[in-house]
């Protein structure tokens, strides 16, 4: 253990390399790490040159004034028209960009010209009602291809979109509304989710009410999904202020002269989480985080021409705008583009779109995965899987077990898998696997994508050894790099380039370690470390070892204060069908098996099997309510969950589940 890094505990020693035919014809091969390392400004200056230039830039990357960048500086594009219509002036118009499934069944396809044409329709649609290069939209919609069509056309005229993930409140909307001043707001009357009718419009009309007279919002673009609200009854439409997507969308002339913008034009802000009440509007801007949402697109996921992608994310989160909206369009990819969730109309609805689009490059949540390993992997045997060469995962790292249940029950035994580590404010892939390239370990994000830069360091800056653990910095700027926090340059500062300020790093709050070959794994947000007796233990270690065993299907770690160790370990488990109900003799069972992995210091005090844990509608677990739980504390706010009733059945069980001192 590094005196002030993360204890390394737990060994993974499987070890996959790639599949033969994939690596002799994958887009990029080994050569690529030495080439971006010999020269990483050429290297991203070449990817930034798969794009098309109105005006070419005449500097790679200005870093006169850090932690502040520009990159691809003097030159302009637009990004729509790299994303849509420089693919039909090359004659690919008839090329499916995305096939849409609807939660009740129904679908569209959109090629490449429709949806040219659907975007400069919409573009012309919001300019009409007053929006100009600069101004901001809210964007608050289900997973339907006007979600897409909304986004690209704000970036065809200049404007700065916001999209609102549309599981959030009306108070989260009606925060980042007043916080970036949107003037249009769009949205849907409502989409489908688990077989019903879902409102949105309603809570937009609530956002604009508890703003008053400082909504700086003009107009409500509305797009008719479901025609009624949950209750069964019309929207209402406010006179003069609210208007119908069919209304003034499809009126609109399908010619659209765009606009080419410098290459730091702001793109579009993204809200995430702080330690404050604030609103974090994470900025990126449009020429370098085109650049590398397209280029690791291409690369990350070996895309070819004949692909079809399906990334199972909301356009709300970054996921959805890196690899849905933009890095696949720039890319001429065609898309599948899902509405509802993986257990409707059944538990196999994900696998049935697979087989019917025949989708070969997939990319999902850890979370989702361990969902399908509990409900058995009988389920994807049911269907004809073989279309699938690349799978992906995002959003937190992939617990072994569940990596190796993906690559054998999905993957069939051989598609790699790419686990893929960045944030909201990286804007794109900086640490993964190559799928051609990489051996790669169960668990690991293994290396620094090509170009980028990454470090675990200790608590002085230091890098740390191979089979030791600390935190993950990135130590040279890279071009989708967030520009700050929207409104608050201080802040930005402070938040993500204070912890190391005198070595210039980056640092967003995530562990890592370095195993003894030197590839790198997540330990999860620092904030998740636990301090027990002395020792720094990273909950995603001891998640991944009650994972490992087979009656569990997931599991979630925190650190609850104890007298004697400081912090005590108490763990929160879903069995597997297959497992049953659970009792003290599985307790026990689980407890000695953590010991076994990892070692008796890491054996959880507690160990609690409930009936699911407590996420957000995007999958993330909450730990701080379960912290709250295990710390016998009144449970906090719960209303971000996707079924809030699922704390009060984790504290009705919580008082039978301390184990034995031992």
């Amino acid at each position: 253990m590094s005196e002030h890094g993360i204890s390394n505990l737990s060994r993974e020693d499987r070890v996959f390399e790639p599949p033969a035919e994939l690596a002799a014809q994958a887009n990029v091969t080994a050569d690529v790490y030495d080439r971006a390392a010999q020269d990483r400004l050429g290297f991203w200056a070449d990817a930034a040159h798969r794009l098309t230039w109105g005006t070419d830039f005449e500097e790679v990357l200005d870093w006169t004034n850090p932690p502040f960048a520009r990159w691809f500086v003097g030159g302009r594009l637009n990004v729509a028209y790299n994303c849509v219509d420089r693919h039909v002036e090359a004659g690919r118009g008839d090329k499916v960009a995305i096939h849409f499934v609807g939660e009740p069944g129904d679908t569209r396809d959109l090629t490449y010209a429709e949806l040219k044409d659907e975007v400069s329709k919409a573009a012309n649609a919001i300019t009409e009602l007053g929006v100009q290069a600069g101004d901001r939209i809210a964007i608050y919609m289900p997973m339907i291809p006007e979600a897409v069509i909304a986004m690209l056309a704000s970036a065809r005229v200049g404007a700065v979109h916001t999209v609102v993930f549309g599981g959030f409140s009306s108070d989260a909307l009606a925060s980042r509304v007043e916080d970036c001043e949107a003037k249009l707001v769009i949205t849907a009357d409502g989409g489908y989710r688990r077989g019903k009718p879902s409102s949105l419009k309603p809570a937009v009309d609530e956002a604009l009410a508890k703003l008053g007279d400082a909504s700086p919002v003009e107009h409500v673009l509305v797009v008719r999904r479901t025609g009624r609200s949950e209750e069964g009854d019309e929207v209402d439409v406010t006179e003069g202020r609210d208007v119908w997507w069919h209304d003034v969308v499809d009126a609109a002339s399908t010619e659209h002269a765009y606009t080419e913008f410098d290459s730091e034009h702001p793109l579009f802000v993204m809200y995430t989480s702080g330690t404050t009440g604030k609103p974090k509007g994470i900025l990126h801007t449009s020429a370098g985080y085109l650049t590398q949402a397209a280029y690791t697109f291409w690369a990350t996921f070996d895309h070819k021409d004949d692909d079809v992608y399906w990334c199972t994310a909301d356009v709300g989160w970054i996921t959805g705008h890196s690899y849905i909206t933009y890095g696949p369009t720039a890319n001429g990819a065609t898309q599948v583009l899902y509405e509802g969730t993986p257990d409707t109309p059944h538990k196999g609805r994900w696998w049935e779109i697979i087989a019917d689009k025949k989708v070969s490059l997939f990319y999902t949540a850890p979370t989702a995965i361990r969902t399908c390993m509990k409900w058995g992997e009988q389920i994807p045997a049911e269907h004809d899987l073989s279309s699938l060469r690349v799978l992906g995962t995002v959003g937190e790292s992939i617990n072994p077990e569940a990596y190796v249940w993906y690559r054998e029950n999905i993957g069939g035994g051989s598609a790699p898998i790419v686990d893929t580590w960045w944030q909201t404010e990286t804007g794109a892939h900086m640490i993964t696997p190559l799928p051609g390239v990489t051996a790669a370990k169960p668990g690991s994000a293994m290396t620094a994508f090509p170009g980028v830069s990454a470090e675990v360091v200790d608590d002085a800056g230091e890098p740390v050894g191979n089979g030791e653990g600390g935190y993950l910095v990135i130590t040279e700027p890279w071009p989708s790099m967030l520009r700050t926090i929207w409104g608050d340059d201080d802040r930005y500062v402070d938040t993500y380039w204070s912890r190391f300020k005198a070595q210039g790093y980056y640092f967003a709050g995530d562990g890592a370690k370095k195993d003894d070959d030197g590839a790198i794994w997540l330990l999860g947000r620092v904030d998740d470390v636990m301090n027990v007796s002395g020792h720094r233990l990273s909950t995603t270690e001891i998640e991944s070892a009650l994972v490992s065993h087979p009656k569990v299907a997931e599991a979630a770690v925190v650190g609850a204060a104890d007298e004697t160790t400081g912090q005590a370990v108490c763990a929160f488990v879903i069995l597997r069908e297959s497992a049953g109900d659970g009792g003290e003799d599985v307790v026990a069972e689980l407890r000695n098996h953590v010991g076994k992995e990892i070692g008796p210091i890491a054996k959880p005090r507690q160990v609690m099997v409930v009936p699911e844990l407590p996420k957000t509608r995007s999958g993330k677990i909450m730990r701080r309510l379960l912290r709250d739980v295990a710390e016998n504390r009144e449970v906090g706010d719960a209303t971000t969950l996707a079924d809030s009733s699922v704390m009060d059945l984790i504290t009705a069980g919580m008082s039978g589940a301390k184990a034995d001192d031992d």
